[in-house]
């Protein structure tokens, strides 16, 4: 890690906002080796609704390339105090991180907040008049009831190291909060999945199902997820019937998953949990609990109320024991929130008045109900519900949906995984059409090999040397997965998307290139394993040192052994031939 040139140190935080009947206090009570750690509390003599209060300090913009935050995708560029709307965190919607990088993906400064459940706003934008990034966490933008008592820390990091390790470090320090516990993450959480969403939309056919899962099973792939359309007939891609979940598409859903645990494959089902669409019974029955009606998808359960809470939870228990499911994908939490149309006068059943401390309830419960029926149970959520406190529900974490984009599925993956600690990071479902070549399609595939990989291919519409292509990327995956989702994770340059990503454990070392990019082999092991992520048919590698000879094995993406050759890497540039898509296997002689 080069110098870095940026000298924050302890900057000094101001407190906006705060009138005459809240006191604020801001105490220091951790500051070692780059790290200040500060309690920040808001109390009153009664209970009253707080104005917004923003802590805000600057910090010089020197060295910084760009600015990090959980779910920006390609937009990591530096924002001026001009520009768009601030970073939203709360409960179901993002983490409350931010990180600065330098130009060689040095930390600069990482700040985060211990409130993962309550909303809050934050972010560090460029201010032209002195060429300062100002930073801020806003609290209570959005409250509406009364509180007498608040505390959180907030998290400073300009340690000299990689912006990376310093999310890693955030992660780390979330889990010491008793309300961030993580989740107990099973094995099967960590195996790759085959999913319906893609290939079948809400068209589902048993017989079909079950041979994709025999040709699924033989591929290396362990659970399935059923997607939208085992419980309704409707295939208009809409909710009108959520809310009710009884398996009108696949009636006997019992025999269904044994039949499917008979092909060895574990079975999940999807459920878009806030939503009640107005063709159930349920809408009927919880009429008047609902956070809005006017949803683009249907009208929205409001957790506030015990009944609503139970009857989801109910849903969930029952299928866990009736139907012998071994996961949950539950789908569409950030829609738990506040809308315009929102009530604030509760009726006198409702025993929480914060919506996201009712969500917490709710996910804490089923958690726990479905774990108490299987402890073994995996629970998916998608980004950008993947926060610290998502961890404490759920064990798997999946890249939002980017269908045929396998650069934003790489990097969607990296930013999940630096905050993700152990809970397993998923790969968006992989896709493309039928008539895409070989190695393009390819590309789908190998650039989730950072991820646990997920699929959604008709396998017994595709050909060959497809299968061919899948089955070898699965082996791969598989053999290596304990390297691959347990080793020192370093994704590289995100402003460029992350084009080289590096895992090590044990001297084994697994590298990703997915552009034209020198790779630098700079430290020895045993092992290495470049992954050609990319169409070109060469890998350039620049060795820092002479590392001896190397026995190379290089494989094209249907996993055919091309070539096996010594290979010497001296000090200097090494150009090795690779087909598009394939790997090499360097093992020290």
């Amino acid at each position: 890690m080069t110098a870095n040139t940026n000298s924050i140190t302890a900057p000094e935080l101001n407190i906006i906002g705060a009138d005459d009947n809240f006191q604020t206090t801001l105490e220091k009570i951790y500051d070692q080796d780059g790290t200040v750690i500060y309690n920040f509390e808001v109390s009153s003599n009664e209970e009253r609704i707080p104005e917004p209060i923003t802590l805000q300090w600057k910090v010089p913009a020197i060295n910084v390339k760009g600015v990090w935050k959980p779910t920006t995708d390609f937009n990591k560029r530096i924002q001026a105090d001009w520009e768009l709307d601030n970073m939203e965190s709360r409960i179901s919607i993002d983490s409350p991180v931010i990180s600065l990088f330098g130009n060689s993906d040095e930390n600069i400064l990482t700040f985060a907040c211990s409130n993962a459940i309550n909303k809050l706003e934050m972010n560090a934008r460029l201010r032209e008049e002195d060429n300062c990034f100002y930073c801020h966490i806003t609290f209570f933008t959005e409250q509406h009831y009364p509180l007498k008592d608040f505390k959180v820390q907030l998290r400073l990091d300009n340690q000299n190291q990689h912006f990376s390790d310093s999310l890693k470090a955030v992660s780390s320090w979330w889990e010491t909060f008793e309300e961030l516990k993580p989740a107990y993450v099973p094995d099967i959480a960590k195996k790759p999945l085959y999913s319906t969403w893609y290939q079948f939309h809400q068209n589902l056919e048993v017989e079909l199902l079950l041979k994709e899962c025999k040709l699924a099973k033989r591929l290396g792939y362990e659970a399935i997820i059923i997607d939208d359309g085992w419980q309704t007939f409707d295939s208009n891609r809409g909710y009108d019937f959520t809310g009710d979940w009884k398996p009108d598409r696949i009636p006997e859903m019992a025999e269904f998953v044994k039949s499917v645990h008979q092909t060895g494959m574990k079975v999940a089902l999807w459920y878009s949990v806030p939503f009640c669409g107005e063709k159930s019974k349920a809408f009927k029955l919880f009429k008047g609990k609902f956070l809005t009606e006017d949803h683009r998808w249907a009208p929205v359960f409001d957790p506030r109320y015990p009944e609503v809470r139970q009857h989801l939870i109910g849903i969930y228990t029952n299928a866990a024991k009736e139907w012998n499911l071994d996961g949950f994908k539950l789908d569409f939490i950030d829609d738990f929130r506040f809308y315009k149309d929102t009530p604030t006068q509760l009726g006198p059943d409702a025993d929480y008045a914060s919506i996201n401390d009712a969500v917490d309830r709710l996910l804490t419960d089923v958690k726990e109900a479905v774990t108490a029926i299987n402890p073994e149970i995996f629970i998916e959520f998608r980004q950008k519900y993947t926060g610290p406190a998502m961890r404490k529900y759920g064990n798997m974490f999946r890249a939002f949906d980017c269908p045929g984009d396998a650069t934003m599925n790489r990097l969607r993956i990296a930013d999940i995984r630096m905050l993700a600690g152990n809970t397993a990071v998923h790969s968006d479902m992989v896709t493309w059409h039928e008539d895409e070549p070989l190695e393009i399609a390819a590309l789908q595939v190998i650039n989730t090999l950072f991820g646990v990989p997920q699929l959604s291919i008709m396998l017994s519409e595709t050909p060959e040397e497809y299968i061919n292509m899948i089955g070898f990327y699965t082996k791969y995956w598989n053999e290596n997965a304990d390297v691959l989702m347990n080793g020192d994770f370093l994704p590289s340059k995100p402003l460029a998307n992350y084009p080289t990503k590096r895992v090590s454990k044990n001297g084994h070392v697994i590298i990703g290139v997915y552009d034209t990019w020198v790779i630098e082999f700079n430290k020895e092991n045993k092992i290495m394993d470049i992954l050609n992520g990319q169409i070109a048919d060469h890998i350039v590698i620049r060795s820092t040192k002479d590392w001896g000879a190397y026995r190379c094995k290089i494989y094209d993406c249907q996993g055919s052994l091309i070539r096996e050759d010594n290979v010497v890497f001296s000090k200097g540039i090494l150009e090795i031939e690779v087909p598009a898509c394939g790997i090499i296997r360097a093992e020290k002689i």
